[in-house]
Order: C-alpha cells, then sequence, then structure tokens
C-alpha cells in the first residue's frame, strides 16, 4: 500500500469513493445522446430512455417454441438503447448465431411517468405506438434455456431492436388490428393485437409495480407465432394496421 505522501493528489483529495463519486463534475469520456425515433407529423424525435420487451404474449407463438401458455403474470426482457435501429435501412447478420430470427411486434411508446398505475389508469402514460422488430438469435437463446442461464446475449445485442415513426395515441388505439410480416414478398407472420394475452392496459399496469416508468421508454408487446430465420440479403416488411409499415434488409455478417 502506498504511503499518504505518495498517493496520487485525486485520491487526497477525496478519500472516500461516494464522496469522489458525487463531486464528479464532468465525463471522462464523451456521453452519447439518446437515440431519436422520429414522431409523425413533428419535426422532434421521440428520445429513447429504456427499451422493455414482453414475452411469449401470443399464445400461438409461445406454443410453436414449445412453451406453455398461461396468463399468470406476464415476464419482460430488456435491450439497451444502443441496440436500436431505425427502419428503412440495412442491418449486419449478428455474430455468433446460425439461427437470427425475426419477431414482428406492437410497440408503446411511453410518455408520462406510471407507477403502480391500475389498467385503467395505464392508457394515461401512452404516447404513442409503432412498429418493431425483436431481432434474435435463437439459438444462442434455446442454449442459454437448456442450462437455465439468462439469454441477454440472444436479445440485447446491436441492432436488434428495430422501430419505425411514432403514431400518436390520438391517432391510433390497439384493439384488433392485424399484425403481419413478410420476408422477400412471402407471408411469414400475422395475427391480430386481441391476440395478445396481456393487453396494452394490462402489461403497462403490471410492468409499472416493479418500475418506474418514464417518459422515452419504448414496450416491445410480444409476436405473432410464425418466427423464423433470416438469411442476408433477406428483405422484411413489417405492419399493424393503422401505423407506420416498417422495411429493413439484413446484411452481411458483421
Amino acid at each position: 500500500m502506498l504511503a499518504v505522501s505518495q498517493r496520487p493528489a485525486a485520491i487526497l483529495a477525496c478519500p472516500i469513493r461516494r464522496e469522489c463519486a458525487l463531486s464528479a463534475s464532468r465525463p471522462l469520456f464523451p456521453v452519447p445522446s439518446a437515440p431519436l425515433v422520429p414522431i409523425l407529423g413533428l419535426d422532434e424525435g421521440f428520445p429513447i430512455h429504456r427499451i422493455f420487451c414482453v414475452g411469449r404474449n401470443y399464445a400461438a407463438h409461445a406454443a410453436e417454441l414449445g412453451n406453455t401458455v398461461d396468463r399468470v403474470a406476464p415476464f419482460y426482457f430488456t435491450k439497451p438503447p444502443t441496440g436500436l435501429a431505425l427502419e428503412g435501412g440495412t442491418i449486419a447478420y449478428p455474430p455468433g448465431t446460425e439461427d437470427y430470427q425475426h419477431e414482428i411486434e406492437l410497440v408503446i411508446a411511453i410518455g408520462a411517468p406510471a407507477f403502480r398505475v391500475s389498467a385503467d389508469e395505464a392508457m394515461s402514460a401512452v404516447y404513442g405506438y409503432a412498429v418493431g422488430l425483436d431481432m434474435t438469435r435463437r439459438d444462442l437463446q434455446n442454449a442459454m434455456k437448456d442450462k437455465q442461464r439468462p439469454w441477454d446475449i440472444a436479445k440485447a445485442f446491436e441492432d436488434s431492436a428495430v422501430i419505425g415513426p411514432i403514431t400518436q395515441a390520438a391517432d391510433f388505439a390497439p384493439v384488433a388490428q392485424r399484425i403481419s410480416l413478410l420476408v422477400n414478398d412471402g407471408l411469414r407472420q400475422e395475427g391480430h393485437l386481441s391476440d395478445m394475452i396481456w393487453s396494452v392496459p394490462d402489461i403497462i399496469s403490471h410492468l409499472s409495480r416493479y418500475y418506474h416508468l418514464t417518459p422515452g421508454d419504448l414496450i416491445f408487446t410480444g409476436t405473432p407465432s410464425g418466427v423464423g430465420a433470416l438469411q442476408p440479403g433477406d428483405r422484411l416488411e413489417g405492419a399493424v394496421e393503422g401505423l407506420s409499415p416498417i422495411t429493413v434488409t439484413i446484411g452481411p455478417a458483421a
């Protein structure tokens, strides 16, 4: 251990780590700005805070993956804001997988604080909605499940959360609209929002028991059946009736 006289001046000036952290005046390296999602009809963008995802929210999708369907409670996983990719471009086939799959989803954009809200109160927190894709390394997910380990590596990677422009809540109400995905002009996924096990207000209410939801949070609400593998060169077209559709092309392996 260094003698007091040999310690750096910064340590001598602030010997208690908590006090040092509280007195920090500037970041060590540049802080990236929050990614912005376009909003239809506005020049401003929607700044992203967190990305939550609901698992197994369509019974047919849960069944196709061999999972039990129940209504005990929804479960969630997250993606980093750095995993966001705006529609209309090309995303690279990710490393470390041989089974890269698509999941088309309705996305909720939170625009007001919500904590421990009821289902009846939940909709007041919604800013708008968008079409999204939860991109998944399915082989890695299955391997982690088999080992009873977390499967962040299968869900939370670069360009794993594709999203289209946000439609404000005043212009769209999720009821029973068709949700679909085409791959190379062929229908891969199809369902209706009424097929969701937990509705939009159910999801917000339940999630708000465990998190202080804040403006900028996104919630991917789950996918219908028909998920499948992708290859470089594939072109995806996703849609929810009443929302701006999305397109994305899978590029060469990263």
